[in-house]
């Protein structure tokens, strides 16, 4: 009886605790329903009215409170706003609305793309200018002062309305000096400075804002000279590049822009880089040659096989680093930003000083004080001081990027003006990567040199590494093929060699410090470093030695060249590399001794020791470097400079500067973009205090003018921009062979005038005709640039 009474307890207390536990999974299970109804999407804003970096807290302070924002980026450069928000919670259009209401002239772009089309100013600027030129009518008519103030009546409704939405987030930016000037005017009746104020104001903007679009325009035709179609090799069909998936056969015809990234499988071309890799010359391509979107084919028909989607292709990798550049500032930058937070407060507070203690103290002439204020007000406005370095910035990361060369922010391209040493890694990077083995020799007497070969080549089947596609390339020269399948326990030892089973035989392949996982003794070591000399790589099967070989390797084209640039700037140059000391020397004999210090026989971690003592002295040291041994260096050193192309992801994950081509001749050619970036900011920060300290002088004198003053204040910023601007000469032709592709069909050339006759990117050019193309007198698929 009594189980029989305690069971229903029993089955009490377990539904008691499943009743208290569903409350908790109910909670689990809906807070898990409520993050998979989160879709968080970046969206992109341009923000016209936005004035310089003082109006980035006002931005801030509308949109972070929103809810379903998570995050905010402001580039004042470009005046984008990037925002990661639910898309479920809200729009697009909604945060454009809120930004709005501070009168921020706000809209939705797409990415990479700007929507502004104001090329002349707006019409009620237009109707304010006419306006203030009938009130200079007053020394004839005295009445014609009152029409002052209607143009301060049409212009300010913007500033006092984003002056409020600053002092409503409790901050204080150049809205609200500008009000408190065009207030202080009209209390002295000044209507004319007034309304001047309010229209140089208002056209200050709009003058900025197409300075600022014309330097955006160069950025953002990185990711508008990518298609929006793919034609399918299989049904000729043009399909959305989103939808085409990876394995995927594209065709491109002579004249196209290739689409997506891919492997070239049918046919031979010409592809023309520049707008990708800043590579002047158009690169060979064919069947197994790498081809990327946005490049051109100049001529031929080829098929590809799809390795990237649309997405993810280099291209969008480039504009992801150039976003992301953009949102990391120079030490500089972060300085002068931090200083303006305090810098206007502390100019009001002067202002107001000026004003009002002539007035406690009941000094005589007190308008003259008040209008002494107003000019210190005005004149000390930091607009050109703080737009100054992001703009500088903003042109040289374009300027780069148009080169070929991605900074991964601000602070970089900064640092890398002051580098003093630069450290190169060896194979790859001075050298092509592209081994020929010139010796092979078994050193046993049972084991044939064709055993061998196929040992190594099919144990070097298996690894990533430039010398192991020269071995098997070497072995099928000899009628072996490789059988990977074979091979077993295979292990990759960086900066020794590898190691694989095969046929009951532990074979080991690579450079004197392999001897040591085979098992050999010291003495052995010894008698291995005289043989190096003669051999760069050794093969053992088990602790005996059974064949060596030798592998050559020539520098890069203009290796030389830019090594001696280097040198002329006063910067030293060292060699870092895991061969031997014989490969080392070879390397700088073909280099005309160009290198100051060689290292040899490095591993991965001593490249990085060797990087650390460089930088004992404090100066910054650069790294350039391609593969996976050369990764942390690279995180070691001031600056890493990765191969792109030819590098590895590792190296381009590591490295804070990216060579989009082979060509190291950008590596002196980034280092004097830094530099003239630099110089720059310095002019620029000399200009912003030389010409309102000027004004400043002149008003303590007694010369005190508020129409100089705001002049020179518009001026001021205007000049900055366009001298940061500068940087940009010469992008102008990669910009216009980055724009919009038209194939069409035109005439390659006449008869008569083949040589003169210039089509770029067609079949001729200055010179006459490009390889591989015949010249036709009937119409050819050409490409006309929009």
């Amino acid at each position: 009886m009594a189980t029989d009474l305690e069971q229903p307890l029993i089955q009490t207390n377990n539904s008691s605790t499943q009743l208290h536990q569903t409350p908790n999974l109910q909670n689990k299970d809906a807070k898990k329903q409520e993050e998979d109804d989160v879709k968080w999407e970046k969206s992109y804003f341009e923000i016209m009215g936005l004035c310089c970096s003082s109006e980035v807290p006002l931005v801030e302070g509308i949109v972070k409170p929103l809810k379903g924002v998570k995050e905010i980026s402001v580039v004042v450069t470009t005046k984008t706003l990037t925002v990661v928000h639910d898309i479920h919670t809200i729009s697009p259009s909604q945060i454009v609305q809120a930004l709005n209401r501070a009168r921020l002239e706000a809209s939705v772009r797409p990415r990479g793309e700007s929507s502004y089309t104001r090329k002349w100013p707006g019409k009620w600027d237009v109707v304010c200018g006419v306006l203030l030129l009938l009130s200079f009518l007053k020394y004839v008519y005295q009445p014609m002062q009152w029409i002052a103030i209607l143009v301060v009546l049409i212009g300010i409704p913007n500033i006092i309305w984003r002056s409020i939405a600053s002092i409503r987030n409790l901050t204080l930016n150049v809205n609200v000096i500008v009000l408190i000037a065009v207030g202080g005017t009209i209390a002295l009746q000044d209507y004319t400075d007034a309304a001047i104020i309010v229209f140089l104001y208002n056209i200050a903007q709009w003058l900025e804002s197409r300075a600022s679009y014309k330097a955006m325009s160069v950025m953002s035709s990185l990711t508008s000279m990518t298609p929006l179609k793919a034609t399918m090799a299989e049904t000729g069909k043009q399909v959305d590049v989103t939808t085409v998936n990876l394995g995927t056969i594209i065709a491109v015809k002579a004249g196209e822009v290739i689409p997506i990234d891919g492997v070239v499988v049918e046919g031979k071309c010409e592809v023309d880089e520049k707008a990708l890799t800043g590579e002047s010359f158009p690169v060979f391509k064919e069947i197994g040659s790498s081809v990327w979107a946005g490049t051109i084919n100049l001529n031929g028909y080829i098929t590809a096989r799809t390795t990237m989607l649309a997405e993810n292709c280099l291209v969008a990798r480039m504009v992801n680093l150039v976003e992301e550049a953009q949102s990391r500032k120079a030490k500089i930058q972060t300085f002068i930003e931090d200083c303006a937070k305090w810098y206007i407060p502390i100019v009001v507070l002067m202002s107001a000083s000026i004003a009002v203690i002539p007035v406690v103290l009941q000094i005589a002439d007190k308008t003259h004080w008040f209008h002494l204020a107003l000019v210190v007000l005005v004149s000390a406005c930091p607009c050109a001081l703080v737009i100054s370095t992001p703009v500088t910035i903003f042109c040289a990361l374009s300027k780069a990027a148009t080169a070929g060369l991605l900074f991964k922010g601000g602070d970089y391209l900064e640092l890398l003006a002051k580098v003093k040493t630069v450290a190169f890694d060896k194979t790859g990077t001075i050298t092509t990567g592209d081994f020929v083995v010139t010796h092979f020799q078994s050193l046993h007497e049972i084991i044939s040199i064709e055993k061998l070969l196929f040992w190594v080549s099919s144990i070097e089947s298996k690894s990533s590494h430039p010398m192991a596609s020269a071995l098997v390339n070497y072995a099928a020269s000899h009628s072996i093929d490789p059988m990977s399948e074979m091979v077993e326990d295979f292990h990759n030892y960086p900066g020794e060699g590898i190691h694989g089973y095969i046929e009951g035989a532990h074979v080991y392949i690579g450079n004197y410090r392999i001897s040591q996982r085979a098992g050999c003794n010291e003495n052995h070591n010894i008698e291995l470093h005289k043989m190096e000399e003669k051999a760069s790589g050794f093969i053992y099967m088990g602790e005996t030695l059974v064949g060596t070989f030798s592998l050559s390797d020539d520098c890069r084209s203009g290796a030389m060249e830019a090594i001696k640039e280097l040198k002329k700037s006063g910067i030293r140059t060292v060699m870092l590399t895991g061969d031997n000391h014989a490969a080392a020397q070879q390397v700088q004999f073909q280099l005309g001794e160009a290198l100051d210090t060689i290292h040899a026989q490095l591993l991965p971690e001593d490249k990085a020791k060797i990087i650390s003592e460089l930088k004992k002295d404090g100066s910054v040291v650069a790294m350039v470097g391609d593969g996976i041994n050369d990764a942390l260096a690279l995180a070691t050193t001031d600056i890493g400079i990765s191969m792109g192309l030819s590098g590895s992801a590792l190296a381009m994950e590591t490295g804070h500067v990216i060579l989009m081509s082979d060509d190291i001749r950008k590596i002196p050619e980034a280092i004097q973009i830094s530099k003239k970036a630099s110089r720059k900011i310095v002019e620029n920060v000399i200009i912003s205090f030389s010409t309102k300290g000027l004004v400043l002088a002149f008003a303590l004198a007694g010369y005190s003018m508020l129409l100089v003053a705001v002049v020179t204040d518009v001026g001021t910023c205007l000049l900055v921009i366009l001298n940061s601007m500068l940087l940009l000469r010469g992008t102008e032709e990669c910009k216009k062979m980055s724009s919009s592709v038209i194939v069409k069909k035109i005439g390659c050339c006449d008869g008569k005038k083949k040589e003169e006759s210039v089509i770029k990117m067609g079949c001729c050019k200055k010179k006459g005709l490009n390889s591989g193309s015949k010249c036709r007198n009937s119409s050819s698929v050409g490409v006309v640039i929009a």
